[in-house]
C-alpha cells in the first residue's frame, strides 16, 4: 500500500495493521476513534504535533523493516 500525506488514518490501520505501534509511538492512541477514520496522515500528525513528512518517512522505513 502507499501511503502519503493524504492517506486516511483509517485507511492505513485497515490495510497496515502493523503500523498501530508507529502511530502509539508518538501519541497517536485513538487509532480506532471517530476522529482517525476521516482524517489524513497530515491531520492527524498536525492535531499531535508532529511533522508529517518526517513521520511518514519514519513509518515507511518502519514498514519496510517488517
Amino acid at each position: 500500500m502507499e501511503i502519503t500525506r493524504e492517506t486516511l488514518i483509517s485507511e492505513i490501520v485497515e490495510n497496515c495493521p502493523e503500523a498501530m505501534p508507529a502511530f502509539q509511538a508518538i501519541g497517536m492512541h485513538c487509532m480506532g476513534c471517530a476522529m482517525a477514520s476521516g482524517e489524513t496522515l497530515e491531520q492527524a500528525c498536525a492535531a499531535h504535533g508532529v511533522d508529517p513528512d518526517e513521520f511518514l518517512s519514519a513509518l515507511v522505513e518502519y514498514l519496510n523493516t517488517l
